[in-house]
Protein backbone atom coordinates (compact mmCIF):
# COMPACT_ATOMS: atom_id res chain seq x y z
CA UNK A 1 0.00 0.00 0.00
CA UNK A 2 1.40 2.67 -0.78
CA UNK A 3 1.70 6.17 1.33
CA UNK A 4 1.59 10.00 -0.63
CA UNK A 5 2.45 12.85 1.98
CA UNK A 6 1.22 15.69 0.30
CA UNK A 7 3.23 19.16 -0.25
CA UNK A 8 0.20 21.13 1.29
CA UNK A 9 -0.97 18.82 4.02
CA UNK A 10 0.81 18.65 8.06
CA UNK A 11 2.89 15.58 8.34
CA UNK A 12 -0.22 13.98 10.03
CA UNK A 13 -2.47 14.11 6.75
CA UNK A 14 -1.04 11.45 4.94
CA UNK A 15 -3.01 9.62 1.87
CA UNK A 16 -2.42 6.20 2.05
CA UNK A 17 -3.19 4.60 -1.91
CA UNK A 18 -5.11 1.05 -1.09
CA UNK A 19 -4.76 -0.08 -4.83
CA UNK A 20 -1.04 0.50 -5.22
CA UNK A 21 -0.13 -2.82 -4.92
CA UNK A 22 -2.03 -5.93 -6.42
CA UNK A 23 -4.79 -7.59 -3.92
CA UNK A 24 -8.02 -8.62 -4.24
CA UNK A 25 -9.12 -5.20 -3.70
CA UNK A 26 -8.01 -4.50 -7.30
CA UNK A 27 -10.44 -6.64 -8.91
CA UNK A 28 -13.21 -5.20 -6.78
CA UNK A 29 -12.38 -1.61 -7.93
CA UNK A 30 -12.01 -2.80 -11.78
CA UNK A 31 -15.60 -4.57 -11.38
CA UNK A 32 -16.86 -0.95 -10.35
CA UNK A 33 -15.32 0.78 -12.72
CA UNK A 34 -16.44 -1.69 -15.78
CA UNK A 35 -19.99 -0.99 -17.60
CA UNK A 36 -20.34 -4.51 -18.52
CA UNK A 37 -20.20 -5.44 -14.76
CA UNK A 38 -22.02 -2.38 -13.76
CA UNK A 39 -25.45 -3.36 -14.95
CA UNK A 40 -25.59 -5.55 -12.22
CA UNK A 41 -26.57 -2.74 -9.17
CA UNK A 42 -26.18 -5.73 -6.61
CA UNK A 43 -22.98 -6.93 -7.67
CA UNK A 44 -21.81 -2.90 -7.85
CA UNK A 45 -23.08 -1.89 -4.16
CA UNK A 46 -21.28 -5.52 -3.01
CA UNK A 47 -18.57 -4.88 -4.31
CA UNK A 48 -18.09 -1.04 -2.76
CA UNK A 49 -19.07 -2.72 0.59
CA UNK A 50 -15.98 -5.40 0.42
CA UNK A 51 -13.67 -2.48 -0.48
CA UNK A 52 -15.54 -0.68 3.13
CA UNK A 53 -14.42 -3.96 4.54
CA UNK A 54 -11.06 -3.66 3.39
CA UNK A 55 -10.83 -0.42 4.54
CA UNK A 56 -11.91 -1.13 7.87
CA UNK A 57 -9.22 -3.46 8.00
CA UNK A 58 -6.62 -1.13 6.94
CA UNK A 59 -7.80 1.25 9.33
CA UNK A 60 -7.96 -0.50 11.86
CA UNK A 61 -4.06 -0.85 12.26
CA UNK A 62 -3.95 2.56 13.08
CA UNK A 63 -6.05 2.41 16.48
CA UNK A 64 -5.66 1.62 19.78
CA UNK A 65 -6.15 -1.50 21.70
CA UNK A 66 -6.36 -2.84 25.35
CA UNK A 67 -4.92 -6.25 26.56
CA UNK A 68 -7.44 -8.09 27.93
CA UNK A 69 -7.25 -11.77 29.02
CA UNK A 70 -10.05 -14.53 27.60
CA UNK A 71 -10.65 -17.74 28.94
CA UNK A 72 -10.69 -20.67 26.41
CA UNK A 73 -12.20 -24.15 26.60
CA UNK A 74 -8.27 -25.07 27.52
CA UNK A 75 -6.63 -22.31 29.04
CA UNK A 76 -6.43 -18.07 29.57
CA UNK A 77 -5.52 -16.19 26.74
CA UNK A 78 -3.93 -12.93 26.57
CA UNK A 79 -5.65 -10.65 23.57
CA UNK A 80 -5.83 -7.49 22.05
CA UNK A 81 -8.97 -5.49 21.73
CA UNK A 82 -10.15 -2.39 20.38
CA UNK A 83 -10.40 0.49 23.15
CA UNK A 84 -13.45 2.01 21.81
CA UNK A 85 -15.40 1.12 18.18
CA UNK A 86 -15.11 4.50 15.89
CA UNK A 87 -18.08 6.46 14.96
CA UNK A 88 -19.04 5.56 11.46
CA UNK A 89 -20.35 8.68 8.83
CA UNK A 90 -21.45 8.85 5.49
CA UNK A 91 -23.14 10.73 2.83
CA UNK A 92 -26.42 9.32 1.69
CA UNK A 93 -27.33 8.04 -0.82
CA UNK A 94 -23.98 6.66 -2.41
CA UNK A 95 -22.22 6.32 0.83
CA UNK A 96 -24.87 3.34 2.27
CA UNK A 97 -22.83 0.19 0.42
CA UNK A 98 -19.16 1.54 1.31
CA UNK A 99 -20.71 2.49 4.81
CA UNK A 100 -21.93 -1.33 5.36
CA UNK A 101 -18.52 -2.52 4.94
CA UNK A 102 -16.91 -0.18 7.56
CA UNK A 103 -20.35 -1.45 9.67
CA UNK A 104 -19.65 -5.15 9.21
CA UNK A 105 -16.18 -4.85 10.75
CA UNK A 106 -16.76 -2.36 13.62
CA UNK A 107 -19.92 -3.97 14.11
CA UNK A 108 -20.24 -2.24 17.24
CA UNK A 109 -19.55 1.50 15.94
CA UNK A 110 -22.41 4.18 16.29
CA UNK A 111 -22.75 5.56 12.94
CA UNK A 112 -23.59 9.54 11.77
CA UNK A 113 -25.58 10.75 8.67
CA UNK A 114 -25.44 13.61 6.11
CA UNK A 115 -27.52 14.44 3.03
CA UNK A 116 -25.22 16.38 1.04
CA UNK A 117 -26.18 17.22 -2.78
CA UNK A 118 -24.46 19.11 -5.22
CA UNK A 119 -26.40 22.29 -6.90
CA UNK A 120 -26.36 21.54 -10.63
CA UNK A 121 -26.38 24.81 -13.59
CA UNK A 122 -23.71 26.74 -11.74
CA UNK A 123 -20.16 27.93 -12.84
CA UNK A 124 -18.64 26.42 -10.22
CA UNK A 125 -19.36 23.57 -7.13
CA UNK A 126 -21.34 23.97 -4.55
CA UNK A 127 -22.79 21.37 -1.95
CA UNK A 128 -26.00 21.77 -0.19
CA UNK A 129 -26.23 19.91 3.06
CA UNK A 130 -29.49 19.78 4.23
CA UNK A 131 -29.84 17.12 6.99
CA UNK A 132 -27.21 15.81 9.58
CA UNK A 133 -27.39 12.86 12.38
CA UNK A 134 -24.39 12.29 14.62
CA UNK A 135 -23.89 10.70 18.13
CA UNK A 136 -21.65 12.87 20.36
CA UNK A 137 -18.15 12.94 18.25
CA UNK A 138 -15.79 14.32 21.49
CA UNK A 139 -12.92 12.30 22.07
CA UNK A 140 -13.91 9.41 19.24
CA UNK A 141 -12.54 8.53 16.36
CA UNK A 142 -14.61 9.65 13.36
CA UNK A 143 -14.13 7.52 10.28
CA UNK A 144 -16.13 9.57 7.53
CA UNK A 145 -16.69 7.58 3.78
CA UNK A 146 -17.57 8.26 0.65
CA UNK A 147 -17.22 6.72 -2.15
CA UNK A 148 -16.11 9.36 -4.56
CA UNK A 149 -13.94 12.07 -3.44
CA UNK A 150 -14.20 14.85 -6.60
CA UNK A 151 -14.02 18.20 -5.76
CA UNK A 152 -13.54 17.33 -1.97
CA UNK A 153 -16.66 20.19 -1.15
CA UNK A 154 -19.18 17.85 0.29
CA UNK A 155 -16.74 15.64 2.47
CA UNK A 156 -15.39 19.13 3.99
CA UNK A 157 -18.28 20.64 4.72
CA UNK A 158 -20.18 17.53 6.06
CA UNK A 159 -16.99 17.52 8.32
CA UNK A 160 -17.68 20.87 9.48
CA UNK A 161 -21.25 20.50 9.93
CA UNK A 162 -20.22 17.46 12.13
CA UNK A 163 -18.10 19.04 14.23
CA UNK A 164 -21.20 20.69 16.17
CA UNK A 165 -21.61 17.11 17.44
CA UNK A 166 -18.02 17.26 18.93
CA UNK A 167 -14.38 17.22 18.37
CA UNK A 168 -13.08 13.64 17.41
CA UNK A 169 -9.62 12.83 18.62
CA UNK A 170 -8.57 10.77 15.73
CA UNK A 171 -10.25 11.97 11.91
CA UNK A 172 -9.73 9.08 9.16
CA UNK A 173 -11.89 9.48 5.83
CA UNK A 174 -12.38 6.95 3.30
CA UNK A 175 -13.41 6.92 -0.45
CA UNK A 176 -12.60 4.56 -3.46
CA UNK A 177 -11.82 6.56 -5.69
CA UNK A 178 -10.55 10.30 -5.75
CA UNK A 179 -9.24 13.01 -8.00
CA UNK A 180 -5.56 14.89 -7.38
CA UNK A 181 -7.41 18.26 -6.87
CA UNK A 182 -10.00 16.57 -4.36
CA UNK A 183 -6.85 14.56 -2.55
CA UNK A 184 -5.27 18.19 -2.12
CA UNK A 185 -8.32 20.28 -1.42
CA UNK A 186 -9.47 17.80 1.60
CA UNK A 187 -5.42 17.15 3.13
CA UNK A 188 -5.32 21.36 2.97
CA UNK A 189 -8.93 21.79 4.34
CA UNK A 190 -8.96 18.53 6.69
CA UNK A 191 -4.79 18.94 8.16
CA UNK A 192 -6.09 16.90 10.84
CA UNK A 193 -7.35 13.71 8.71
CA UNK A 194 -5.28 10.59 7.42
CA UNK A 195 -7.15 10.09 4.04
CA UNK A 196 -7.26 6.51 2.38
CA UNK A 197 -8.51 5.84 -0.73
CA UNK A 198 -8.16 2.65 -3.72
CA UNK A 199 -7.27 4.95 -6.38
CA UNK A 200 -6.14 8.50 -7.16
CA UNK A 201 -7.48 9.03 -10.82
CA UNK A 202 -6.46 11.21 -13.08
CA UNK A 203 -8.46 14.55 -13.28
CA UNK A 204 -11.74 16.47 -12.77
CA UNK A 205 -13.43 17.23 -16.00
CA UNK A 206 -15.14 20.87 -16.43
CA UNK A 207 -18.45 18.58 -14.63
CA UNK A 208 -15.88 18.20 -11.94
CA UNK A 209 -16.56 14.88 -12.38
CA UNK A 210 -14.03 12.34 -12.10
CA UNK A 211 -12.13 10.95 -14.86
CA UNK A 212 -11.77 8.06 -15.53
CA UNK A 213 -13.34 7.57 -12.04
CA UNK A 214 -16.98 5.09 -12.61
CA UNK A 215 -19.91 7.10 -13.31
CA UNK A 216 -22.57 7.70 -10.40
CA UNK A 217 -22.02 5.58 -7.35
CA UNK A 218 -25.59 5.91 -6.27
CA UNK A 219 -27.22 5.82 -9.75
CA UNK A 220 -25.13 2.89 -10.10
CA UNK A 221 -26.69 1.11 -6.33
CA UNK A 222 -29.83 2.36 -6.42
CA UNK A 223 -31.05 3.48 -10.02
CA UNK A 224 -31.24 6.82 -11.57
CA UNK A 225 -32.99 9.87 -9.99
CA UNK A 226 -35.22 12.50 -11.20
Amino acid sequence: METLNTPSASPAARVHIVCAEPSIANHFLAELRDVDVQRDSLRFRRNLQRLGEIMAYRISSQLSYTEKVVQTPLAASSSKQLRDFPVLATVLRAGLPFHQGFLNYFDQSPSAFAAAYRIEGTSQVQVQVDYLSAPNLDERVLILADPMLASGKSLVQTYRAMLRFGQPRQVHIAAVIASPEGVEFVTREIPEATLWVAAVDDHLNEHAYIVPGLGDAGDLSYGSKL
